[in-house]
């Protein structure tokens, strides 16, 4: 079935979760790299254990609450608190970004971006990173107010491009966010940047990459 929209995850796909620890490094010292990784763990699974416990917090406030315990158990100095907060609304974009993206604009694919982030996290960071004009969409889990990888949230593009599953193009570097797209019906692409292994959740992928630029010789 033709591919009619690319839709791609944000955080650790296009953009570098751990920019933000990294623009700070110099505070923060040797353990910056462990930190960042523990926070971004953290933030995870408080999306998950949330979404079931169903006392949805949106990403925002979930991002501050698991950074508040990344910074006790690595014994950062909390006045830098607010600094990594605000880093994180502008995160850096993977190099190959916005050159990949412009390419497939060229294709006439439906361009979107599927994350737990908030509406205006994802606006403030294609903004500030100049692509916005890039993308169709920016499908928020806020709309259903349930984290990935729930179908609710796989079913956003579908409803509104009135496609099916099959029609679509899913990226992310999150191996569980392509097992849950990839059950859920997706042509799901596996950006592996760190040369992980994948998890066992009853779905591979048909494709891997190491970054965006190997997608152009995918569709």
């Amino acid at each position: 079935m033709k591919i009619k929209s690319v839709v791609f995850d944000a955080y650790g796909t296009l953009f570098d979760v751990n920019s933000a620890a990294e623009k700070c490094k110099d505070k923060i010292g040797d353990k910056w790299e462990g930190f960042a990784n523990y926070w971004r763990t953290t933030q995870l699974e408080y999306t998950w254990l949330r979404s079931l416990m169903k006392r949805h917090k949106d990403f925002w406030h979930i991002t501050e609450d698991s950074l508040d315990k990344s910074m006790k158990v690595f014994g950062i100095n909390m006045d830098m608190k607010n600094d990594l907060l605000n880093l994180y609304k502008v995160l850096s974009p993977y190099p190959e970004v916005k050159n990949v993206l412009e390419n497939l604009k060229k294709k006439n694919f439906k361009l979107a971006i599927l994350s737990n982030g908030t509406p205006a996290l994802l606006d403030q960071l294609v903004q500030s990173n100049n692509l916005k004009d890039l993308f169709d969409d920016l499908f928020s889990i806020e709309s259903v107010k349930v984290y990935k990888p729930d179908s609710k949230v796989y079913d956003l593009p579908l409803k509104k491009y009135k496609i099916k599953p099959q029609e679509v193009t899913f990226l992310s570097a999150n191996t569980w966010d392509v097992s849950g797209s990839g059950n859920y019906g997706y042509n799901s692409v596996w950006v592996n940047r760190n040369n992980a292994i994948f998890d066992n959740l009853d779905f591979k992928p048909k494709n891997e990459i190491n970054n965006l630029t190997q997608l152009l010789d995918l569709i």
